[in-house]
């Protein structure tokens, strides 16, 4: 069943564990996530991000969000990491009830005002927006952000950020990574923990392939309620395709590409507490 994304996240706040957002690029991945859920009894997240968004356009929206209606688990549907107004309006006017409005490539007032312009629109179609103080490193889907610009949250700004923005959920960059982790991920869970002491809306980590389990728990105890995935789902998607001789049929591929896809959503699931939450 399509769920608001703040029920999700709430619940997950108050019972201590954490739910997926998986990106998915068609129906191979929405059906991935939403069998997974239903097979473990979790809540999920399909995400669509904005290079998947150019590529199949709103028929892509429209898939995730007939996926989650049918599926017999709470599922929720969020466009990840969009800086376009238009964008994000359109999206909301498709249905979807979850937006991340990323002003990370701004200074934090820009920022904050960018967040906040889009919360007001948001708030009006009841959507949640999810935002970001500071800027992660690394790259997802074309879009590259180098090292030395990558920022962390400031504990202390984040509070004022939240008032100022009205945001849902808040992003932190504690020294997560998007994509494959050039170095062993060694997160600051001491500025997590000042983060989480000064802010109460569901916290989000990016950049969750590749963390280690204990890593991921500790992260959890420290207000962390959704972990973004997508690289290593990505990588089962394309092992599942080059491994696959050229004559076979298309179905039985697409079937094969979307069990691989599943068995590492559903691996993700129990490292994150969310099985049997649904």
């Amino acid at each position: 069943m399509q769920t608001d994304i703040r029920e999700i996240l709430v619940a997950a706040q108050a019972n201590g564990y954490a739910v997926g957002g998986f990106n998915v690029y068609n129906l191979e991945g929405a059906l991935a996530v939403v069998a997974a859920a239903e097979d473990t009894h979790s809540p999920a997240i399909l995400q669509v991000h904005p290079g998947a968004l150019t590529h199949g356009g709103f028929p892509l929206l429209a898939l995730c969000l007939s996926a989650a209606e049918q599926a017999e688990v709470p599922i929720a549907v969020h466009l990840d990491h969009c800086a376009d107004a238009e964008t994000i309006e359109a999206a909301l006017g498709a249905g979807l009830t979850s937006v991340m409005a990323d002003g990370s490539e701004l200074d934090d007032e820009a920022n904050a005002t960018f967040v906040r312009q889009i919360v007001e629109r948001a708030h009006i179609f009841g959507a949640a927006v999810e935002g970001e103080l500071g800027r992660i490193s690394g790259t997802e889907d074309g879009l590259t952000v180098e090292t030395a610009h990558a920022r962390m949250t400031d504990p202390q700004q984040a509070a004022d950020f939240i008032s100022q923005t009205g945001i849902d959920t808040l992003a932190v960059c504690i020294g997560n990574v998007h994509g494959p982790y050039p170095f062993p991920p060694q997160l600051d869970f001491e500025r997590l923990t000042a983060i989480h002491e000064h802010v109460d809306v569901p916290l989000v980590l990016h950049g969750a392939s590749g963390l280690p389990p204990e890593q991921v728990s500790l992260a959890i105890r420290n207000g962390i309620c959704k972990f973004n995935v997508n690289t290593e789902v990505r990588r089962a998607y394309l092992q599942a395709l080059h491994a696959a001789d050229a004559d076979i049929e298309l179905v039985p591929l697409m079937t094969r590409a979307k069990t691989s896809m599943q068995t590492v959503i559903t691996q993700k699931m129990e490292l994150f507490g969310s099985v049997g939450r649904a």
